[in-house]
C-alpha cells in the first residue's frame, strides 16, 4: 500500500500527465479545427457565391428592365396603347385575350386567388383592357413591367430578358401558369406587339423609312421570331422576299457551350450585353468596335451602337449574375413517355455512327468543345444570315431539349419545319445513304434528349 505522500506525488503526476495531454489534445483539436473551418469557410463562400449570383441573376431575368421604359414607355409610348383610349391610352387597348393571343404569358404564381378563381370560373372579362392593366400592377405578364402613378395610371413600361425567353407550363390554362425560364417563346409575335406602338418615328428614323413601312417591317416577323440585327444593318427581307428574322433560341443548357446566337455573335455574356443595351434599349455600356463598319452596320454606326455610355450605368452591374443564373438552367428533359426503348438506343448508335452527327454534335455538350462554327457551305445552306454576323458563319446549335422548340422549325429560320426534313438534308448533303428506318431511328433519340 503506498504511502500517502507517494500517493500524493503518482496523482499529481498523473494529474499533471492528463493535463498536459488534455491541452495537447484539445491544441491539435483546435488546430484541426481551424483548418476544418477555413475549409468550410471556404467552401461555404464558394456556395454562397453562387446562391447569391443565382438569386440575383433570376431577379435580373425575370424583372430588371435596365432603364429601358424611356425607350419602350415615353419613346414609343406603347403602354398607351395597351390602356387603350378608355383608359386613358389610344385605340382599343389590349386585353388578356389578345395579350395571350400574340403570345404573353400570365405568371400563375403572380396571381392573387380571388383573381385565379374569376379565371377558372369565367367571371374575369378577358375582353376589356382594364384587365391587363390589373395583371401588370401584380407584375403577372412575363417579361412585362408597367409603370404606374400614384392615382393607379398606368405612365410608362418595360420589357425583361424573360420576355422572349421564358413561356409558362400552361398548369392552369392555354398562356397561364408556373414560369419556365429558358424555354424559348415561339407563340411570342415580337413584332406585332412593337407595331402597336403610337410611336414609331425613332427606329423608322433610323431606318430611313417611315412608320406604316416599319410597322409593315414589324408584322412580317411572325410568331417566335425577332430580328436583332435589323437595327444594325438595316435589311429587313432576304433575297427571297421572306422576312430577317430569325428564331427565338431556348437559353438553357447553355454551359459549356462556347458562342451563343445563331451567328456566333458572341458569348452568352456579350450577347446579354448587346441585347440589353442595343434590342432592350437599356440604360448601360456597350464596346464593340465590330459595329463600326459603315459598309455592314450602316445602322448601328449612325445610332452610335459600337459604343455606347449611359451615366449611371443600369446594365453592367448586372451581367455576372445574369449570366451565372442562365448557365445554371439546366435543358428540359422529355416526359417518361419519351423514356428510351430499342428505337432511341439504335439511333443513338446512328447519330454517333453513319449519320455523323456526332462528329459536330459532340456529347453530352452537343456542340462542339471549343469553337462551334461552320461556313455555310459546309452545312449546305445560304449565307444571308451568316453575313450579317462579324463572323460570316453559322454556330453548332445544342440538341438537349429540342422537344420544347419545335414550333416554328428548325435552324436558324425554321426553314426546315420537322426533324425529318433536317434528317434528309443532311442524309443529301453528306451521302450518308440512311434507310426511312435508320432516320425514324435518329429522329426517336434527338426527340429524348
Amino acid at each position: 500500500m503506498l504511502q500517502r505522500p507517494v500517493l500524493l506525488r503518482v496523482l499529481f503526476a498523473v494529474s499533471a500527465g492528463c493535463t498536459a495531454l488534455f491541452v495537447a489534445s484539445a491544441l491539435a483539436a483546435h488546430s484541426d479545427s481551424n483548418e476544418e473551418d477555413g475549409r468550410v469557410s471556404a467552401d461555404r463562400l464558394v456556395h454562397r457565391n453562387a446562391e447569391r449570383m443565382i438569386v440575383e441573376g433570376k431577379q435580373t431575368f425575370r424583372h430588371d428592365t435596365f432603364g429601358d421604359e424611356a425607350f419602350w414607355g415615353e419613346t414609343l409610348k406603347l403602354h398607351q396603347a395597351i390602356a387603350g383610349a378608355k383608359h386613358g391610352g389610344v385605340g382599343p387597348g389590349v386585353s388578356p385575350a389578345t395579350a395571350l393571343a400574340v403570345g404573353l404569358k400570365i405568371d400563375v404564381d403572380a396571381l392573387p386567388d380571388s383573381l385565379r378563381f374569376q379565371l377558372a370560373h369565367g367571371t374575369l372579362d378577358v375582353n376589356d383592357s382594364a384587365n391587363t392593366l390589373a395583371l401588370l400592377q401584380l407584375n403577372a405578364v412575363v417579361g412585362v413591367t408597367g409603370f404606374f402613378d400614384k392615382a393607379g395610371h398606368i405612365a410608362s413600361m418595360g420589357i425583361q430578358c424573360a420576355l422572349c425567353h421564358s413561356t409558362v407550363d400552361n398548369s392552369f390554362a392555354q398562356g397561364i401558369g408556373h414560369r419556365l425560364d429558358g424555354w424559348a417563346n415561339r407563340d411570342l409575335n415580337v413584332g406585332a406587339i412593337i407595331a402597336l406602338a403610337p410611336d414609331l418615328s425613332v427606329p423608322a428614323r433610323l431606318l430611313n423609312t417611315d412608320q406604316p413601312t416599319a410597322r409593315a417591317v414589324l408584322n412580317s416577323w411572325g410568331p417566335g421570331k425577332f430580328d436583332a440585327e435589323l437595327f444594325l444593318d438595316g435589311k429587313p427581307f432576304r433575297p427571297d422576299g421572306k422576312s430577317s428574322a430569325v428564331l427565338i433560341p431556348p437559353a438553357f443548357g447553355l454551359a459549356g457551350v462556347n458562342l451563343g446566337t445563331w451567328t456566333g455573335f458572341g458569348s452568352t455574356t456579350y450577347w446579354n450585353a448587346l441585347v440589353a443595351n442595343i434590342e432592350m434599349h437599356g440604360k448601360g455600356v456597350f464596346y464593340d468596335p465590330r459595329l463600326a463598319d459603315s459598309v455592314q452596320y450602316p445602322v448601328a454606326v449612325k445610332a452610335g451602337s459600337n459604343d455606347v455610355r449611359n451615366d449611371p450605368d443600369l446594365v453592367t452591374s448586372k451581367l455576372a449574375a445574369l449570366h451565372f443564373y442562365q448557365l445554371a438552367i439546366p435543358a428540359p428533359r422529355p416526359s417518361a413517355t419519351l423514356a428510351q426503348g430499342s428505337i432511341e438506343i439504335r439511333g443513338k448508335e446512328i447519330f454517333e455512327g453513319r449519320a455523323q452527327c456526332a462528329r459536330c454534335h459532340v456529347p453530352p455538350l452537343f456542340t462542339e468543345p471549343g469553337y462551334n462554327m461552320h461556313t455555310p457551305e459546309e452545312i449546305g445552306i445560304d449565307d444571308f444570315q451568316s453575313s450579317r454576323s462579324p463572323t460570316k458563319m453559322y454556330r453548332t446549335s445544342p440538341l438537349r431539349g429540342l422537344f420544347t422548340h419545335k414550333k416554328g422549325g428548325f435552324y436558324h429560320d425554321g426553314r426546315f419545319a420537322t426533324l425529318q426534313a433536317v434528317v434528309d438534308h443532311y442524309d443529301r448533303l453528306f451521302g450518308t445513304g440512311l434507310s426511312q428506318d435508320d432516320k425514324d431511328a435518329l429522329i426517336a433519340y434527338l426527340n429524348g434528349l
